[in-house]
C-alpha cells in the first residue's frame, strides 16, 4: 500500500502533490486528529485522491518525524468523524485505508483516501455542499465554487448527460443537410444495415436523436441530436456555453493561424460537421507508408487511425455546460485536443484502457455508427498504440482545474527519442544510460529533449502511479543522471551541466552583452500549459539588492543576461525615465478604472509584455492590481493559451518570474 522506510523516502515523497502530511499532536503531545484532515479528505476524494500522513511537522518544506504517541486514540477519532453524517457526507475509508507505520522508531497514521465515483461526488462537510465542498490543486485545499458543485451533482445523476429530452424542440431544429451526409457514411460504413432504408426522421430516431420517457410521460429531441446535427441556433439555445474551434499555426512558438474553422455562419457549426471538416485538415500532412492487409494496400496510417480517435474522444467526452471551447490546434510539432470537463476516468487509469464511463454516450454510438471512435475502454490505449507505432514521443494526457475544467491530449511529433539525443546520452553516460529501465530512460531522454523535466511531465510519460515516479526521480539523482534544483513541487530536474538557467543565475550573474547567447528560452520544446503559478504577495520592490546589483542594462535600463532571450524589466525605478513613463501611461487606463472588462485587461499586459520580460511586482505597480488577482485571473490562463511565456517556466513559482508577449 505505502513503502517508506527511512527519512530519505519521505523527504522524497513529498514532491508528490497527492500526499500530505499534519502533525496530529493535540494539546497534549500525544495524539488527535487534526481539524484540517477533514477539509484535505473532501479535496482528496473529489480529486483523484492520495494519502495523508499523520505525525509528521512540515515546516518551510522541510520535514521531521514527529510521531504519534497514542495512535489508537487517533484511529478512533478518524473512524467516529467518518461515519458521522453531520460532518461529512460520505465515509469512503475502510480498515485497510489506515495503516500504522514506523519509521526510525516513530510511529506515523497513513491514511489513503480513495477518489469517490462520480456517483458519490461531491463528498463535503458539515450538511453544506455549496460552502464545503473542496477540491485538490497543486498548492492544496480548495473550496468549490457553486458552479463547480452544480457540475458534479449533475454527472452524479447524469449517467450519459446527452440523454436528456430537450422540452420546446422537434425535428426542425435538426440541420437535414448534417443529417443526409452523416447517412451516407453510414451507408459507407454498414451498407446492409437494415436502418438505411428507413427515411431521415426514423433513422434520427433510431441512432439515439430523439427518444421516448416512458416514465414520465415525454418524448422529443436529444441533447445528443441536437449537438450532432442541430442548427446553430438550436445548438446556441440547448448548449448556451457551445463552441468549436479548429486552428491551424505554420509555427510552432506563435499565436498566428494560417486556417481556422469555426462556427462563422457559413455552416451548421454543429458537431458532426465540426468532425468532418476537422477531421480533414488534420491528416491532410499525414504520410501513408506502403502497407498491404490481405492484398489490399491500406489507405491511412496507425497515425491516422490515433487522431480520428483523439478527435472523436474529445468530442464524445466534452462537458458542454463548462466554458471551455472544444479546442483543436495543429502545429508543425504537435496535434493538440482540448474539451470542456474532466476526466471521468483517472488519466493513469484510461490509458490502460479496459474502463469507460463516457459523459455523451449516445454520440458516441452515433460515432461508432459510422466508423469512427472505438468501443468502450479502448479509445485511449489506441492513441498511445499509434503514436508508438509512428516512433513519435509519448502523448500527454493531463486535466486543468484553472481557469475552467478541461482534458487536454497532446500528441507530438518529435521523434521518440531523436538521433542528436541518443548521442548526447552516450557522450555524457555511455552504456549506463541503457541499464536504466524504461521509465528511467524516458525521463533522462525528456531532460535531454525538452532541456528539463519534473514530477508532473514525469508523470505524463507513464501509466504507472505518481508515486512510482516520485522514487524514481531523486534515484536518477543519486545515480548521476539527473541534477535537482528547487524544492519540493517547484523542483526540476536536468542533465548534469546542463540546467537551464535559473532566477538566482540570472539576477546575480548578469552579463553586458546578448552577442554570445549560450541559452535561447525558445530553444525549449516543453508546453507549459500544465504548469500554475503559486499564489503570493508580491510587493513593488527589487528582485536584487540594491548594494549588489549589475549595471548590466540597455539603453532603457532593462537586465541584460546571456541566458534568457530577452531584456527583464524587475523594477521601475531602475529605468531610463522616458521609457519608465511610457509604461506608466500603457498600465494609466487599468489604474483609473478599477473595473476593467477582461479583453482589455488582458491587451494591456500584453503591451506591457512587449519585447522583455516584466516581473509580476512590476505589473502589480503599473495596473493597480494585486499579484494574486494578476495570476490567477490573467496570466495564468494567458500561458495555458500561448499568449504569454514566462522567462523560467521550469520555475513556474517563482517570485522572480517574468512574462513576455508570444509572437
Amino acid at each position: 500500500m505505502f513503502h517508506i522506510e527511512d527519512q530519505v523516502d519521505l523527504q522524497a515523497l513529498s514532491e508528490s502533490a497527492e500526499l500530505e502530511f499534519k502533525l496530529a499532536q493535540g494539546k497534549n503531545g500525544k495524539g488527535k486528529l487534526p481539524d484540517d484532515f477533514w477539509p484535505t479528505y473532501s479535496a482528496m476524494a473529489n480529486s483523484r485522491g492520495g494519502y495523508v500522513v499523520l505525525g509528521v511537522r512540515e515546516k518551510k518544506g522541510k520535514l521531521t518525524l514527529a510521531g504519534i504517541e497514542d495512535i489508537e486514540t487517533v484511529r478512533k477519532q478518524l473512524f467516529d468523524t467518518a461515519g458521522n453524517r453531520d460532518k461529512v457526507n460520505i465515509n469512503l475509508l475502510t480498515n485497510d485505508c489506515v495503516q500504522v507505520v514506523s519509521v526510525e522508531g516513530k510511529q506515523l497514521l497513513v491514511i489513503e483516501i480513495p477518489a469517490a465515483r462520480r456517483e458519490q461526488k461531491p463528498v463535503y462537510l458539515k450538511n453544506q455542499p455549496m460552502k464545503e465542498t473542496f477540491i485538490r490543486l497543486h498548492e492544496g485545499d480548495h473550496r468549490c465554487s457553486e458552479e463547480q458543485v452544480k457540475r458534479m451533482m449533475a454527472e452524479q445523476v447524469e449517467s450519459s448527460r446527452d440523454d436528456k429530452i430537450l422540452k420546446g424542440f422537434d425535428f426542425s431544429d435538426i440541420d437535414p443537410d448534417s443529417l443526409s451526409v452523416y447517412k451516407n457514411l453510414f451507408a459507407a460504413a454498414k451498407p446492409q444495415h437494415p436502418w438505411l432504408e428507413l427515411d431521415l426522421f426514423d433513422m434520427f430516431k433510431k441512432i439515439g436523436g430523439w427518444r421516448k420517457d416512458r416514465q414520465a410521460g415525454v418524448e422529443g429531441v436529444t441533447l445528443a441530436g441536437v449537438l450532432m446535427f442541430g442548427t446553430w441556433e438550436a445548438i446556441q439555445d440547448a448548449a448556451p456555453h457551445y463552441f468549436v474551434d479548429y486552428r491551424e499555426r505554420d509555427e510552432a512558438n506563435t499565436q498566428r493561424w494560417i486556417d481556422r474553422v469555426y462556427p462563422d455562419g457559413s455552416w451548421s457549426g454543429n458537431v458532426f460537421d465540426f468532425y468532418r471538416r476537422t477531421y480533414r485538415k488534420l491528416i491532410t500532412d499525414l504520410k501513408v507508408p506502403f502497407e498491404l492487409q490481405e492484398g489490399v494496400r491500406l489507405d491511412e496510417s496507425k497515425a491516422h487511425e490515433a487522431i480520428r480517435e483523439a478527435l472523436v474522444n474529445t468530442l464524445v467526452h466534452a462537458d458542454y455546460t463548462g466554458r471551455s471551447s472544444i479546442l483543436i490546434v495543429k502545429r508543425p510539432d504537435l496535434f493538440g485536443f482540448r474539451n470542456p470537463g474532466l476526466m471521468r476516468i483517472p488519466p493513469e487509469i484510461a490509458v490502460k484502457g479496459g474502463e469507460s464511463d463516457c459523459r455523451n454516450r449516445r454520440m458516441h454510438q452515433m460515432f461508432l455508427m459510422i466508423g469512427a471512435g472505438e468501443r468502450a475502454g479502448s479509445g485511449i490505449p489506441k492513441i498511445y498504440s499509434g503514436w508508438e507505432a509512428a516512433k513519435w514521443r509519448t502523448p500527454k494526457l493531463y486535466e486543468k482545474q484553472s481557469p475552467s475544467e478541461q482534458t487536454l491530449l497532446e500528441l507530438s511529433t518529435a521523434s521518440l527519442i531523436p538521433n542528436e539525443v541518443t548521442d548526447l546520452l552516450g557522450s555524457l553516460f555511455g552504456d549506463r544510460f541503457y541499464t536504466l529501465d524504461e521509465l528511467e530512460q524516458m525521463i533522462v531522454a525528456t531532460a535531454a529533449i525538452e532541456g528539463w523535466v519534473n514530477h508532473e511531465r514525469a508523470c505524463q510519460l507513464t501509466s504507472k502511479h505518481s508515486r512510482d515516479v516520485t522514487l524514481t526521480l531523486p534515484r536518477l539523482v543519486d545515480k548521476g543522471f539527473l541534477v535537482a534544483s528547487g524544492v519540493k513541487k517547484d523542483k526540476s530536474y536536468s542533465l548534469p551541466g546542463m540546467d537551464p538557467p535559473s532566477p538566482e543565475d540570472v539576477f546575480s550573474n548578469a552579463l553586458t552583452s546578448l552577442d554570445n547567447l549560450t541559452h535561447n528560452v525558445d530553444s525549449l520544446t516543453y508546453n507549459v500549459d500544465n504548469l500554475t503559478h503559486k499564489d503570493s504577495n508580491l510587493t513593488h520592490r527589487s528582485l536584487v539588492d540594491k548594494d549588489n546589483k549589475s549595471d548590466s542594462r540597455d539603453s532603457q535600463g532593462r537586465l541584460i543576461s546571456d541566458q534568457i532571450d530577452k531584456p527583464f524589466v524587475y523594477e521601475l525605478d531602475e529605468l531610463a525615465e522616458a521609457f519608465r513613463l511610457e509604461l506608466v501611461q500603457l498600465g494609466a487606463q487599468a489604474r483609473e478604472q478599477r473595473r476593467l472588462d477582461t479583453n482589455t485587461m488582458k491587451q494591456l499586459i500584453l503591451e506591457l509584455c512587449k519585447g522583455h520580460y516584466i516581473s509580476v511586482a512590476v505589473l502589480e505597480a503599473l495596473l493597480d492590481r494585486k499579484a494574486q488577482s494578476l495570476r490567477q485571473n490573467y496570466l495564468k490562463s494567458m500561458v495555458s493559451k500561448g499568449e504569454l511565456k514566462m522567462a523560467f517556466p521550469h520555475k513556474p513559482n517563482s517570485p522572480m518570474q517574468g512574462y513576455t508577449s508570444v509572437g
